[in-house]
């Protein structure tokens, strides 16, 4: 329906390392540069933050040298699940994705110059048969209320930062 739409969270692109493994430093874009090239694998994943961090690497200088140790996961399979295993070094994933996934460590999102903000939206389709219940779902998504259980969960639903 016509302005129905809103947004209902933002995520962004995170880092996370096996459990017990030290933190790299990501606090700048060339920290990160220094971890990819330093890690012996690097995961990512198949969907939307594995194609932006395939251009980033490019951006970055690094995509040849991490061409021959960089894994990407099939469609479904999470990022964390390849850490965990110990198949990956280095593993870069959307933060819901990677917080509370068990056997790694989260390390943080990546840094602000190359940082990408994917923001999830919701709206009450036209043929709604209920669209004031759509409505108010929605509303609560973007309510004080819901904010902390996004947070906690590693979305946000805060005016995104000029990236």
């Amino acid at each position: 329906m016509a302005g129905s739409t809103s947004d209902v969270a933002r995520s962004l692109v995170a880092v996370a390392v096996r459990a017990g493994v030290p933190k790299p430093d990501i606090s700048t874009s060339d920290a990160v540069k220094k971890a990819l090239t330093g890690a012996k694998s690097v995961v990512i994943s198949s969907g939307p933050s594995g194609v932006y961090l395939n251009g980033l690497f490019e951006k970055l200088g690094v995509m040849g040298d991490l061409k021959p140790k960089l894994k990407v996961t099939p469609s479904g399979v999470a990022v964390g699940e390849v850490l965990a295993k110990g198949e990956g070094d280095l593993g870069f994933q959307q933060v819901s994705e990677l917080i509370h996934y068990p056997g790694i460590q989260y390390v943080g999102p990546l840094p602000a110059d190359i940082q990408k903000v994917t923001v999830f939206s919701g709206g009450v389709p036209a043929a709604s048969r209920e669209p004031d219940a759509a409505r108010a779902f929605l509303q609560y998504l973007a309510s004080a209320e819901h904010q902390a259980v996004l947070k906690k969960h590693g979305l946000d639903l805060g005016t995104p930062p000029p990236y």
